[in-house]
């Protein structure tokens, strides 16, 4: 049987990972304020959904139903400039984490579609 995606990163190093991407998010003015106040709670809802999206347990939708990306990011203005930001800072922090030969790259390619799918306004 083959393993996911999930399984070959681990739950530790996809955890860490996340915590890096939204220390970097936190301290870059070009995207932080998209975010609601409070890093920990955005931090677990995206543990929840990377665990979910690589193939692991439905942890996101277990707590929160269909995660219905493009829906929940409406309230916010994303623009090229907002999607450009979110997957520099991920790549640094996917880089950083140094996975297993490959799933950084798969991981941040298939992060790149969903970031792109999220951009709402031009300007």
């Amino acid at each position: 049987m083959q393993k996911t995606p999930y399984e070959i990163i681990g739950k530790e190093a996809l955890y860490k990972m996340i915590d890096h991407f939204y220390m970097l998010v936190e301290q870059d003015d070009r995207i932080n304020h998209l975010f609601p106040g409070d890093f920990k709670e955005t931090s677990r809802k995206q543990k929840q959904f990377l665990t979910q999206f690589l193939g692991g347990p439905k942890l996101y939708t277990e707590e929160h139903g269909h995660p219905m990306l493009k829906y929940k990011h409406l309230p916010f203005k994303i623009t090229p400039r907002e999607r450009d930001a979110w997957l520099e800072n991920m790549e640094q922090a996917i880089h950083e984490a140094e996975f297993p030969h490959g799933t950084g790259d798969y991981l941040f390619e298939r992060l790149k579609m969903t970031a792109n799918h999220m951009v709402n306004s031009e300007i």
